[in-house]
């Protein structure tokens, strides 16, 4: 590699301890349990006797007013560092989009259409409960976005002897999911669009991609380009986590001659550790501190709207995701990969119910981020997510002793033996 190469933005440490920390951040179980303890963290904090110290830096405001930057806390969390999260996202779309299983149609139309189904049916499960509350309807996207760091987190776990096109299945899911929420986003959730602010950001933005696709990484050329996009993105009433996956679809994701990886990998393999530790954590941690002390939970039960967000996460997303790819496999030429059988496909729709990260942000963004409906809607998604959460456990548990046997039988009768066909593994 050029020598420059170490003084571009995004390069690796070379202390050791740096990079082994950084590596395990990279992983989906560190990842999951960092934002596991920042949720727990926050709900014990907002539950406690020093409840009224958490709200009170929830709410603490910083930033220039001149430029209405002067948010809370709180809104720094959710619009700025959620940003780097939805950057990271978009890297990782970018390179399925081009380079990975999104650029093969007959690869990619199960899990797309298993995305778009589970959004679509569990926004009708929620329309259909809330019916006749206006104001709980508002809410109807909270439950149709995927958390892909809980999700990947549970199946690392689980599935040590589960087949690899699963969790390509579950990833692939996950990021069309994840372009269908911020799609939601800015389309339903933009309350005041200012277009002059909107259209001045493309010329950041058009400066950030003339630069990566020339390869000029220096950070004092692409940081302020990628503030600057964001501010007015930010500016311009649609949500500012937009400003993260629009940049990161103009970063190359294919490799150049002589280039070891493209630099949407190089990127993503740098800022991963910085999503998975800081961003997606510290969002946890302002936005799951909901009280359920002072009727705080009786208020979610009686809350029509909590019932419709506990209800479209467990069986709509279940049901969405499982019927339309059995409708796709069922009435198309599409074929589930040979390497799957339908009950891991059973595990992975209920996965799809672990709806935290988005589904938080876009509870404030549907009821306001004071309203006492938004605690009870995010005390649903805490409630919806763990029952998922627990229901994949037990299917993906009996799945992988399936595939244990399987593999201990294969392995006495000859090291050579084939992979079993999907009817053996159902049969286990």
């Amino acid at each position: 590699m050029p020598a420059a190469t170490t003084r571009r933005l995004f390069s690796r440490s070379s202390w050791p301890e740096t990079q082994q920390v950084s590596a395990a951040l990279r992983t989906e179980t560190v990842g999951g349990v960092l934002l596991l303890v920042a949720a727990v963290l926050a709900l014990l904090w907002a539950n406690s006797p020093w409840r009224a110290g958490y709200e009170a830096l929830r709410q603490t405001t910083l930033g220039p007013a001149a430029l209405h930057l002067d948010l809370s806390l709180g809104q720094w969390a959710g619009d700025g560092l959620l940003a780097v999260f939805f950057f990271v996202a978009g890297l990782e779309l970018k390179r399925e989009l081009v380079v990975g299983e999104l650029s093969d149609p007959a690869k990619a139309v199960l899990p797309v259409v298993a995305a778009l189904a589970g959004v679509v049916v569990p926004a009708g499960v929620f329309l259909l409960v809330s019916a006749g509350d206006g104001a709980a309807m508002s809410g109807w996207a909270v439950p149709t976005a995927t958390d892909i760091a809980f999700a990947l987190a549970v199946l690392a776990v689980i599935g040590t002897h589960l087949p690899s096109a699963l969790r390509s299945f579950l990833l692939t899911l996950a990021v069309v999911d994840d372009l269908v929420a911020i799609t939601i986003i800015a389309v339903f959730y933009t309350a005041h669009l200012q277009p002059l602010p909107l259209l001045a950001a493309l010329l950041p933005l058009a400066a950030f991609a003339l630069l990566v696709r020339a390869r000029r990484t220096a950070w004092w050329l692409l940081l302020p380009l990628a503030v600057t996009t964001w501010a007015l993105v930010h500016a311009s009433g649609v949500h500012a986590t937009v400003a993260g996956v629009l940049l990161a679809l103009v970063v190359p994701a294919r490799r150049r001659q002589g280039e070891r990886s493209s630099l949407a990998e190089r990127f993503e393999h740098t800022l991963r550790p910085l999503s998975a530790a800081v961003a997606v954590p510290v969002f946890a941690l302002f936005a799951a501190g909901v009280s359920l002390v002072g009727g705080g939970l009786a208020g979610a039960v009686r809350d029509r709207a909590a019932l419709a967000v506990v209800l479209s996460l467990v069986l709509g997303k279940c049901l969405g995701v499982l019927g339309g790819t059995w409708l796709t496999a069922r009435f198309t030429r599409a074929e589930l990969d040979e390497q799957l059988a339908w009950g891991d496909v059973l595990g992975v729709s209920l996965l799809a119910g672990i709806g935290f990260t988005v589904s938080l942000l876009i509870s404030d963004l549907a009821y306001g981020s004071s309203s006492p409906r938004t605690e009870h809607a995010k005390v649903a998604v805490l409630a919806g997510s763990l029952i998922s959460a627990g229901l994949a456990a037990l299917v993906l548990r009996r799945r992988t002793a399936v595939y244990r046997r399987l593999a201990e039988s294969e392995q006495d009768q000859s090291d050579t033996a084939t992979r079993p066909g999907r009817e053996v593994a159902e049969g286990g």
